[in-house]
């Protein structure tokens, strides 16, 4: 059996429409995470192979489904097929390249990869919430129904503010200039969270896998924060070279 055919078992079509689904699903996100952030907190701060090996599992986890994706999608064949495959390999690799860049900086590597939390953190859990209370213009009908514009303008608020705070706290950077870098994070991470979108459109899947309860998988979980990471870390790069890429992206 090729290893594309072992991919997860994928979530197709809607699940209970009913607004105590939602609710559920929404308390389920909130356990998830209660539990994820610590996890990720943890291994920033142990660094080394703990930090390795938390992200290698994350980034095994995002390949595993994206084969499965693939393996689902029967009339794919030959040079088409090859092609999702390695584009998912480079999608995982991402994964596990951008943390390990940015927590490679001896002195800010902490702060960064803290900095990157609450920057995706915070644009995830407001834009959720400005997009249910607000509503209005949807920001890609076509490809995520429910997102709206007031959700992404309060997600990008909401993760620049949380980005800001850390460096105050911190006592690093500028103000103009890290307001600026969480800006351009949030950005990235929105963006990352409608190319998980319109990847899972392209599939005819809801759910990457079903390993989170109430986020669905790990590419589900982890789409914003790989675009924000690999924001940072080119951004690192240029200005501070691989060794000092932390301090690349927070100190101008």
């Amino acid at each position: 059996m090729s290893i594309v055919a072992d991919g997860p078992v994928l979530a197709r079509g809607p699940t209970a429409s009913a607004p105590q689904s939602a609710g559920r699903d929404l308390w389920l996100r909130v356990a998830s995470a209660v539990v994820m952030a610590p996890l990720a907190i943890a291994a920033a701060y142990l660094g080394g192979a703990w930090f390795i090996g938390f992200w290698l599992l994350a980034a095994a986890g995002i390949l595993w489904e994206w084969l499965g994706l693939v393996a689902a999608a029967r009339s794919l064949s030959g040079p088409a097929r090859a092609g999702w495959i390695a584009l998912g390999a480079c999608y995982a690799g991402a994964m596990l390249a951008a943390p390990l860049v940015l927590r490679a900086d001896a002195s800010l590597g902490f702060i960064a990869m803290i900095f990157l939390f609450a920057v995706v953190w915070a644009t995830d859990v407001a834009a959720y919430f400005a997009g249910r209370l607000i509503g209005g213009p949807k920001l890609w009908a076509a490809i995520s129904p429910k997102k709206t514009w007031s959700g992404a303008l309060g997600g990008a608020i909401a993760g620049t503010a949380a980005g800001w705070a850390v460096a105050a706290v911190a006592g690093i950077g500028s103000p103009a200039p890290i307001i600026a870098v969480g800006f351009l994070l949030s950005v990235a991470a929105q963006l990352g969270d409608l190319f998980e979108s319109a990847l899972k459109r392209r599939f005819g899947v809801k759910d990457a896998s079903r390993v989170i309860p109430g986020h669905g998988g790990l590419m589900d979980r982890l789409d914003g924060f790989l675009a924000a990471a690999v924001a940072a870390a080119l951004v690192g790069v240029v200005r501070g070279g691989l060794d000092g890429a932390a301090g690349g992206f927070l100190l101008w």
